[in-house]
């Protein structure tokens, strides 16, 4: 009996780690449209933070409710960490939104997506997380590909004010490694997803509607044609998509998720060259190829880390 428990439960937890891998990677192609999306709204970044949340939030109170009535109300110092991360995550909106204006779509989504180093640093740094040697070598590698489709290196980058928007776009990368880690810290009640993004999704919505009101940008009048471009983004990437990476961040190592989500600036790059027009330069295509060579290794093949075990709490769902 030890040995077939032996031999199964291996198998059992790379089943277990792949569904967490597929479930990063459709949450991330489903985000991979936020920021097109927010360029055909035409809104400003503070108004298009607040209503991609806004939008959001009774479709989750739904979920959120059904949670609770099969498994009871949480307390507050469950919530903590959730309703934490909504402050970084509206951070993280209003800057990602403005470094749009600036270098454009694909490319601003590829430099707030410096999470890919910070977010592992972050769990190895205050859970003690080792992310695995793989890992460890993809990162780097990864994060030349995104500065090499940053635009950053060479010359005639891409948007009208490349500089600002690359510093809008690390600050917005900073903010969203703050914004997966308390996320991902709070998701440790597996059952609890659409609770916890609630959570946070509620905090960010009157957080970035105060961002709003200081800078003097947000608009609390919907307009149309953008009000409906925003409400597609609140349904395909605030609902749907964040509900599938908020699943897998607790179930597996910061270093995995986030190399992992390194496909949605892949993806926005794509999109925003069809839907927008924009057009990378040779170099910046070189940086994609670098991005996915990094994340085939990453996550292919043998030694992949086993995903992290939550805390254990009554009934709580085991990957």
């Amino acid at each position: 009996m030890d040995s077939l428990s032996d031999s199964t439960e291996p198998t059992h937890a790379r089943g277990a780690l792949e569904h967490v891998r597929l479930l990063a990677l459709s949450g991330a192609t489903a985000i991979a449209f936020s920021s097109t999306l927010v360029a055909l709204s035409r809104a400003s970044p503070s108004t298009a933070a607040i209503f991609r949340c806004a939008y959001a939030l009774p479709p989750l109170a739904y979920l959120a409710y059904r949670e609770d009535r099969r498994h009871g109300r949480r307390t507050l110092i469950e919530r903590r960490a959730a309703l934490l991360s909504g402050v970084f995550f509206a951070a993280d909106l209003v800057l990602w939104h403005t470094s749009i204006e600036d270098v454009g779509a694909g490319l601003a989504t590829v430099l707030a997506n410096g999470q890919v180093v910070l977010l592992p640093l972050l769990a190895w740094g205050l859970r003690s997380e080792f992310p695995g040697r793989r890992l460890i070598a993809a990162i780097p590698v990864a994060a030349l590909g995104v500065l090499l489709i940053s635009g950053v290196v060479g010359h005639h980058a891409y948007g009208r004010n490349p500089t600002a928007g690359a510093l809008y776009g690390v600050g917005a990368g900073v903010a969203y490694a703050a914004f997966l880690f308390l996320l991902r810290e709070g998701g440790t009640d597996l059952r609890r997803t659409a609770g916890q993004l609630f959570d946070s999704t509620l905090v960010a919505t009157v957080v970035a509607a105060a961002i709003g009101v200081v800078i003097g940008d947000a608009s609390f009048v919907p307009t149309w044609p953008g009000a409906g471009w925003l409400i597609v983004l609140a349904f395909t990437s605030q609902v749907i998509g964040w509900l599938l990476i908020a699943r897998s961040l607790p179930r597996a190592p910061a270093a995995l998720v986030a190399v992992l989500l390194t496909f949605q600036p892949l993806g926005s790059v794509a999109i925003a060259a069809v839907v927008l027009g924009e057009a990378p330069s040779m170099l910046q295509l070189v940086g994609v190829a670098v991005v996915v060579a990094a994340l085939l290794a990453a996550t292919l093949g043998r030694g992949a880390p086993s995903p992290p075990t939550a805390p254990a709490c009554a009934g709580s769902e085991r990957p």
